[in-house]
Order: C-alpha cells, then sequence, then structure tokens
C-alpha cells in the first residue's frame, strides 16, 4: 500500500476553523463555516490511504512472524522490544468473548444486514482486488483481529446515522485498523485526517494530544465527512468515497469532463487519480469478502456483537499508568483504546474521559472514585538554580514551558533562583509508555540506520533551516530526513528541534560550512504550457523527487499550467 495524505497539485487552501467539538447543524460553528465547507468539499487534494505496509510484506512473504512493533507508527524504541512485542500482540489480540459460543450474536452478520452498495458489480479493478485478499487469507484474519477493539462502536456510528455499514470497512483500507499510523502526507488515525481537514471537523491537536487519533471522534468526523460528500453527489456512496481519497473537486472535475464527451459520470467510468481508482474497489472488495467469507475460501475470527470498550468520565487529569492499574489492564491497552494521548497523562484541559475495556469500567469507576487528588498525577516540586531557563526545565521533565506557566500561574517566562516550581511528572519509568509520542519518536529515529546505512548525527534545527538544506548537507533525500523523524515533509521545522539524520557524508562538522557556501534560495515558479516536472527540474538543477517533497505533489499527476510551486534552487547552478 501506499503512504497516505500526499496532497495533489492543486493544493487546497489551508482550513483555519475548528471546534472544540462536532455536534449539530444547529451550532454556530456550523452557520459560521460554509465557504470553508464549501471549500473543504470543493479541494482537489489526494489523500492517499497509508494501509500498513509492514503487514503487506509480511502476508506477501508468507512469514507472518516478520511484522515487528514498527508497525506501531515506528513505535518503540530498541531498548524497549519486550514492551514493543507485547503490544504488538495485544493490537492483534482478539478480545476475550470471541472464543466463546456466539450463537447467533455474530457482529460480522450485523456489519452484513446494513451493507446498502451495489456488491453485484463486476470490474476488473475489483477483482483484481479481491484476487490479491483471496491469495492472502491472513491479511483478513489479523486486521479483523485488529478491528476487534474498534468495530462495534465503528459499525454502531454507522447505523446510528442509517449509513451503508460497509463504510465501518473504511479503516481497513485506510490504516489496516491501526490507531497509530501515520502517513508521510501528515495524516492520523484509523480514520487518516491531514491536520487541516481534521481541524475543521474539530480533531484538535496540542502537545498532549491529537483527536485525529481519538476513536470516538474521528470515527464522529470520519461519517459527517462522508455524509456532506454523499449529498454533494445525491447519494451516490462510491463518488462520495472517490471524493474522501482525491477531493470533491477532482470528482466534479472528472464528471463534468465526461459530460462534455457525452459519457457516463459514474465512479466506473471517471478518469480519476490511480489511487482512487483502486481505492473504491479496494472497499467493495472488502465487502464482497465479509458478505460470504466462506465463498472465497476465508474464515473471519470469531466476533461477538457487544461493546469492546466502555467511555468512563475521570472528571480530571490522570496518569495513564495509574489509570491501567485502576482498570486492571495493561498500559499498552489504554494507549491501544486512547491513542489520541502523546504524553503519560490525559490532557489537562480534557475531555475527562477513558476508553476502558467493558469488562473493567465498574473496577476502573470505583478506583477512579477512591483515588486521592494528590495520586491523580504525580508532581515534582523544583528549585530553580542559576542558569535555569523555563525551555530547559520543561525538556529535563518532559513537559512544555506552557504547561509549567500554567501549573504555577506564571504571565512569562522568567524564573529566579531559588524560585520552586510544581511540575507535572509520570509516575513510572519510560518503559511503562511504550506507546506515548516521545517513545515512538525515538524508536523510529533508531530504527532509521535500516535505510539509511550512514553515521547517525543529532541535528539542532536552526533559525531558516528547511528539510532540502538538511537532506542536501547529508546526502540524503528530503522524504528520508522526514521519515526517520516521524515528520511528512510539509511538516514546519521549529529551531531547537532535534533531528535525527543517518548521513551519508563523512564529516557531520562541515554541516554548517556547507550551508554557508551554498546559495539556496527559495524560488516561486509558476508552470508554464509543456512544462513537466522534469524539465523543471532540468532547468533548476534539482531533482524531481525534490520538486515532489517540497510542494507535496503526486509525480503520477500531471501539472497545471498557471499552478504555484515552491523550489529550493543554488542560483549557481540553475539553467
Amino acid at each position: 500500500m501506499m503512504s497516505r495524505r500526499f496532497a495533489a497539485l492543486l493544493v487546497s487552501s489551508t482550513l483555519t476553523a475548528g471546534c472544540s467539538s462536532l455536534q449539530t447543524p444547529g451550532s454556530s460553528w456550523w452557520s459560521a463555516t460554509g465557504d470553508q465547507e464549501e471549500s473543504l468539499l470543493s479541494s482537489a487534494s489526494l489523500q492517499v490511504a497509508t494501509g500498513d505496509q509492514e503487514l503487506v510484506r509480511s502476508v506477501e512473504s508468507g512469514d507472518e512472524n516478520k511484522v515487528s512493533a514498527s508497525d506501531l507508527d515506528d513505535s518503540i524504541a530498541p531498548e524497549l522490544q519486550a514492551t514493543a512485542e507485547k503490544a504488538r500482540e495485544s493490537l492483534e489480540a482478539m478480545p476475550p468473548q470471541a472464543d466463546a459460543d456466539i450463537g447467533n450474536s455474530d457482529l460480522w452478520q450485523r456489519l452484513r444486514d446494513g451493507f446498502a452498495l451495489d456488491l453485484t458489480v463486476s470490474n476488473e479493478r475489483i477483482e483484481q482486488q479481491l484476487n490479491w485478499y483471496v491469495n492472502h487469507p491472513s491479511y483478513i484474519r489479523r486486521v479483523s483481529e485488529r478491528a476487534s477493539r474498534y468495530m462495534y462502536h465503528v459499525l454502531n456510528e454507522a447505523e446510528k446515522r442509517g449509513l451503508p455499514t460497509e463504510l465501518a470497512l473504511l479503516p481497513v483500507v485506510e490504516s489496516a485498523f491501526d490507531p497509530f499510523a501515520y502517513s508521510h502526507g501528515r495524516a492520523a488515525g484509523l480514520w487518516q485526517f491531514i491536520p487541516s481537514t481534521g481541524k475543521y471537523f474539530g480533531l484538535t491537536q496540542s502537545w498532549w494530544h491529537d483527536d485525529r487519533r481519538d476513536i470516538l471522534a474521528a470515527t464522529d468526523a470520519a461519517y459527517t465527512y462522508l455524509e456532506r460528500l454523499a449529498n454533494r453527489f445525491d447519494g451516490d456512496y462510491t463518488l462520495a468515497l472517490a471524493a474522501y481519497n482525491s477531493g470533491g473537486g477532482t470528482v466534479s472535475s472528472a464528471m463534468r469532463r465526461n459530460q462534455r464527451s457525452n459519457k457516463a459520470t459514474n465512479f466506473w467510468a471517471l478518469d480519476l487519480p490511480r489511487e482512487t481508482r483502486h481505492y473504491v474497489p479496494k472497499l467493495i472488495a472488502l465487502a464482497k469478502i465479509y458478505q460470504d467469507p466462506a465463498a472465497y475460501g476465508i474464515e473471519l475470527p470469531a466476533l461477538e456483537d457487544q461493546p469492546y470498550f466502555e467511555v468512563v468520565e475521570t472528571g480530571f487529569q490522570l496518569d495513564l499508568a495509574q489509570a491501567a492499574t485502576l482498570a486492571g489492564v495493561s498500559t499498552d491497552e489504554i494507549y491501544l483504546l486512547n491513542p489520541s494521548y502523546n504524553r503519560w497523562a490525559t490532557t489537562p484541559d480534557g475531555p475527562h474521559r477513558l476508553l476502558v475495556p467493558a469488562e473493567n469500567a465498574e473496577q476502573f469507576r470505583e478506583g477512579i472514585n477512591a483515588l486521592p487528588a494528590e495520586q491523580r498525577v504525580s508532581w515534582q516540586n523544583y528549585q530553580v538554580v542559576s542558569g535555569d531557563s523555563l525551555i530547559r526545565i520543561a525538556r529535563n521533565f518532559g513537559t512544555t514551558p506552557a504547561v509549567i506557566r500554567e501549573v504555577n500561574n506564571m504571565n512569562g517566562d522568567m524564573i529566579r533562583a531559588g524560585q520552586h516550581l510544581l511540575i507535572p511528572t509520570a509516575s513510572r519509568g519510560s518503559s511503562a509508555y511504550s506507546l506515548s509520542q516521545n517513545q515512538r519518536l525515538a524508536a523510529t529515529q533508531a530504527r532509521g540506520s535500516r535505510s539509511g546505512n550512514g553515521q547517525r548525527i543529532e541535528y539542532t534545527v536552526r533559525s531558516g533551516d528547511t528539510f532540502w538544506d538538511i537532506a542536501r548537507e547529508n546526502g540524503v533525500s528530503v522524504r528520508q530526513v522526514a521519515s526517520w523523524n516521524g515528520m511528512a515533509p510539509g511538516d514546519p521545522l521549529m529551531p531547537g528541534q532535534t533531528l535525527v539524520i543517518w548521513s551519508q557524508t563523512a564529516n557531520p562538522t562541515t554541516l554548517a560550512s556547507a550551508r554557508n557556501s551554498a546559495m539556496v534560495r527559495r524560488v516561486g515558479y509558476q508552470v508554464r504550457r509543456g512544462d513537466s516536472l522534469s524539465t523543471i527540474a532540468s532547468r533548476f538543477s534539482v531533482n524531481v523527487s525534490d520538486i515532489a517533497s517540497w510542494n507535496n505533489l503526486n509525480t503520477s499527476r500531471y501539472l497545471q499550467p498557471g499552478q504555484s510551486l515552491v523550489l529550493y534552487v543554488d542560483i549557481r547552478n540553475a539553467n
């Protein structure tokens, strides 16, 4: 599968509206964002499903033991491999009731009962996808096992809205039901929302959390988005799905081209991006298999028709290791059900809730009610010493200056020697929070040597740095630098941020001198008729892959005259 959420050549404008929660059409947020909604629904942004490449490679190789913890967003640092294996097993572990005699209480049957798409359609693209799934039945089994935590909720929400329940299978296409999936196109979670679209639907992001990975909020947002796209295309969910993948503007443009040529305007007749042409067939092929698995020689793992988790209101910020203890489950289980939390605790400002296994919910509620306030989160009483800064203290304690300021009612960053600060800290060692963002990033950076085969350099970002500068000076690609650091090429670099680079250059100390000697300038270029990525790359002595990275382009799409590109050019080499 390809990585997810590369923007197409016509990048939609950044959406800036957001809200703390997505509620009803009567809310003030809804009525105030009509123009932005039209911009979203009319976008021409290709959203490439990330899937799970490690899982695909493992089932294709026939060695299922090859899948490592890297599937959890390159989650776990090398020194935490034992924890990593446990977390990996947890992701694909079926709930306890799966071994029971479920009789007629079968969640898969309930899924089938709500199918509403035309699954009788015959198309070569569907057959191609069916053939792959049939030849790799372990893929279906494993994504079904992953889905066991989330499917009841995802299906339940589709039924509440009267949606075709085939849509409950869309996370298989999007993320292979990996809640930590993150693409180089900056998409995250089961439903693979990019930041701007997520923000529009109220999926907020902060140092503490990322709602794009929140099981409840992201599922709600995804169905709302699909409903609006279906309304745009007169209830045709094949077109809505195509638009979810490539943007409503892309689909509408393809329909208009067919209308001008007196051709059919259904999904199967449209000239769409290659990714989108296979996106809808993947979902239909999956629906065919789940509708009648025996017909394809596939056996689905049993899944009882009952909730896997319950939502428990905590009322306050809570250390996640403490939550696991109170619920009587592993910390990994807490992270797998609450993947939106980046750190060791829930978000200070809420929502104050946690998803816990249904069979442990009552125990957790009782534990929460009996928990003394001072044990909810651990606190460190720190005395400032000469030379301290708020940034340095925050870094040492794994928090942010903003959190310290808030806790201590500070109006600025000024501190003095001898001053006492109250700082929230994790109650356990790092191994207890192996799925937190810091641990996932550390693992991603450590694992980069597998593809880099170079010398590890820890580089501190300076003002004005770009991915291209750093990549060029180390003899690597922009995409490699981004990948090694759990980022997308379009992500902003922050001064003081530490990047790990597996450099191909012989001497990392030449980094600064190389930058000073280069005469690299940011150049705005407007595409002319007849231009291609290769001709532009040749004209400015850069690589096609770099142009694609700088502009989040899909190289399979054509450039459009008048389109604006950003180039980073050494003006001594430009033609």
